[in-house]
């Protein structure tokens, strides 16, 4: 398994996941040049480290929450999860769990650079079939992870099985879509993301049938929980609000994201928003992503939370 983040796939790739799934079910990881990808992946999550920091404090501080000595980080990518994890857990080993080899040596090469090279240490495996792999924990973070594995019931009874007494897991999953751009952006059709959203959402149901032994569950994640002998310890979401005028690193990261979703959807949106799509991904068009003021991003990551008695 390698994957990820998302709502429905709106997140994967803007928050330091890739995902197999990217340009279409089957996209071959080894057909990424990991060298470019990686630092792309691990500078876009830094963008959403406000969000995971303050989720690992609310799992911290809660009443019922476990001494936390083992982190299994699912879906790792290039390890920014996985370090902040190592932060706010200071008693705990975190390993990053990842199938990309080229990503894991950038998890360990952050790990070192920040101190954490004692605690922090890599997996490789391909989930759901290597779950065995993984050993017990007292924490299971599975951001946007599960919903690229065909059975989640499965997976996440997996999961369960695998925590120590008292432990939990934390599955990020949902949220809201990003917005970037107004309602209104001067030419085109008003509405372009959520027109965007329509189509990357029909992409997301894809990419969920054509997963091996795709089951279709209801994403009542409570529910689900108690389905596998989990209690349920509350849901959450994390604000992210970078307002305009962006950063230079947040106005790329928008930029790479309208990019990546006129590949995807090329052939499945109206040549209109096509031309909108150009002129916003056009370098010198004065209404265009890298010099507009407008350009904003705003999104909302939620975090359900199961413990095993």
């Amino acid at each position: 398994m390698t994957k990820h983040a998302d709502h429905g796939p709106h997140h994967d790739i803007a928050h330091g996941r890739h995902d197999r799934a990217g340009h279409g079910p089957h996209h071959d990881t080894t057909d990424f040049d990991w060298d470019v990808m990686g630092p792309i992946l691990e500078r876009n999550a830094e963008l959403s480290s406000p969000q995971y920091r303050e989720a690992a404090r609310w799992i911290a501080g809660l009443p019922t929450a476990p001494r936390v000595r083992r982190v299994l980080d699912i879906g790792s990518g290039p390890g920014v999860i996985a370090c902040l994890l190592a932060e706010a857990f200071p008693e705990a080993e975190v390993v990053a769990v990842d199938g990309t080899p080229a990503l894991l040596e950038r998890a360990r090469a952050r790990a070192v650079r920040l101190g954490l090279g004692d605690r922090v240490r890599t997996l490789h495996a391909e989930l759901p079939d290597e779950l065995a792999k993984l050993g017990d924990a007292d924490l299971i973070w599975a951001g946007n992870a599960l919903h690229h594995m065909g059975d989640q019931r499965a997976v996440l009874t997996g999961f369960a099985g695998l925590l120590r007494p008292g432990g939990a897991v934390a599955l990020v999953e949902g949220g809201l879509p990003p917005r970037q751009l107004p309602r209104d952006i001067g030419f085109g059709r008003p509405g372009l993301e959520a027109r965007l959203d329509a189509v990357t959402a029909e992409w997301f149901e894809e990419m969920r049938a054509s997963l091996p032994e795709a089951k279709r569950e209801t994403e009542d994640w409570s529910a689900l929980f108690t389905a596998v002998g989990l209690a349920p310890q509350g849901t959450r979401s994390f604000l992210l609000d970078l307002p305009a005028p962006l950063s230079d690193q947040a106005r790329d990261h928008v930029i790479a994201e309208f990019a990546r979703r006129r590949e995807m959807f090329a052939d499945a949106l109206a040549a209109d928003d096509l031309a909108a799509l150009d002129r916003l991904l056009d370098p010198d068009d004065p209404a265009g992503l890298r010099h507009r003021p407008d350009v904003f991003l705003l999104t909302a990551r939620t975090v359900h939370l199961a413990r095993r008695a």
